[in-house]
């Protein structure tokens, strides 16, 4: 997106398991990471709901540069991006199934 606040990101995958829908990857560049991060670890895991959906669970690891403590306020900035980039994906797959079936 240009012009949005994040200049560039890398990522480095370690996992893609489709047969249990578990991913894990981590966040190794970008500005993001700013002066106080190495990296950041997502593991996510899709599991079926009884509604006929599904439910996304995932875990964040945050490494850090030096001794620097990584703060619960700053991880739940994060969380909260990240829920409107799913929010966002999944609005799209709803209105476009065609794109996924």
């Amino acid at each position: 997106m240009t012009g949005g606040p994040i200049k560039y990101l890398k990522h480095k995958l370690h996992v893609i398991d489709d047969k249990n829908l578990v991913t894990k990857y981590s966040l190794i560049e970008g500005d993001v990471l700013g002066d106080k991060l190495e990296s950041i670890t997502y593991d996510v895991k899709f599991e079926t709901s009884a509604n006929g959906g599904c439910i996304c669970k995932t875990s964040t690891e945050y490494h850090t540069k030096g001794d620097y403590v990584f703060k619960e306020e700053e991880h739940n900035e994060g969380k909260d991006k990240a829920m409107e980039l799913f929010k966002a994906v999944e609005n799209y797959l709803l209105a476009n199934p065609t794109v996924y079936a």
